[in-house]
This record gives structure tokens, sequence and C-alpha cells, in this order.
């Protein structure tokens, strides 16, 4: 997932790379691609389908990028797995950098640069309200999704025992 502007710049170059590896490997020639079909179709592929990748988060990141940011934002998230990624695109719709959010939290840049990286797996639960706080988002109820992932645990327990 594209996080920053940064991120966005790199990927999109990155993209324009692989695109150009594409093109000069369909613009081979017919001898080269006899060669070693197998091989070259393998190659064709792994470029294809990095490409694919590279360009849906491409895509990904713009769509959040251009929701209003006058428009408030709801998370529907139903799972506590989400709302990391959630709360990436949440400051992402409401075209907020990880540097603004910092200032308003009272943090510095690299906390939240931190805290995103690792999808916020060090972050408290208070600096989750903080930060759908700052964002101007509105949480699902912490209780229904802890309740919600506990009967997922609990299926998998009794799972395993049978």
């Amino acid at each position: 997932m594209i996080k920053n502007k940064r991120q966005y710049r790199v990927t999109k170059a990155q993209a324009q790379k692989f695109q150009q590896a594409l093109t000069k490997l369909t613009e081979c020639s017919e001898e080269t691609k006899q060669v070693n079909p197998l091989l070259w179709l393998a190659k064709k592929s792994a470029i294809e389908s990095q490409l694919n990748d590279l360009y849906e988060e491409i895509k990904e990141y713009e769509r959040l990028a251009q929701c209003s940011s006058s428009r408030p934002i709801a998370l529907a998230s139903g799972s506590i797995e989400a709302l990391p990624k959630a709360l990436i695109e949440a400051r992402i719709a409401a075209k907020i950098s990880q540097k603004e959010l910092a200032i308003r939290l009272g943090i510095k840049e690299q906390q939240i640069q931190r805290y995103e990286a690792t999808n916020y797996a060090s972050v408290k639960l208070s600096r989750v309200i903080e930060i759908s706080q700052a964002l101007g988002i509105k949480l699902p109820s912490i209780r229904r999704m802890v309740v919600a992932k506990s009967k997922k645990l609990d299926s998998r327990r009794i799972e395993r025992s049978i």
C-alpha cells in the first residue's frame, strides 16, 4: 500500500521502469524468443504481474487522494485487523500528510511514519483514538470489533480441538 506522496512518486517511477522492461522484452527478435520460449514467457509473465500490482497500488492511492476532504469520513471496518489500513486510507482521503497529522498530535513526523510502516503494530489504543479524532473520523465500536475478534479466535480454538 502506498502511504505517502514520496512512495507514490517512487512507485510510479518503478512502474515506468517495468513498462520499459516489458516493452524491450516484447520487442526482442523472434529468434531470441525461440531460444528458450518458456524462459521468455516466464520473464514476460513476471514483469506483467509486477506491473499490474504497481498499477493497482497507484490506482488505489489516486482514488483515495481524489476524495473530497470536506466530506466526513466514517470507517465501516468490522474487524480490528483492518483498522491500520483504514486509518492510513482515511489520512490520505482527508488530504492530511504524515507531517500534518504529527503536528495535530504534537508528535514527530517520524513517529507517524513508524506507525504506518508497521501498520500501527506498537500503537496504544488511546493513540488510535487520538489519531482518529485528529483525522476527524468516527471509529466503529471498538467493543464490537474486539468481540468480533474474540469470536473468530474462539471458532479457531474449537476447530483445532476437534
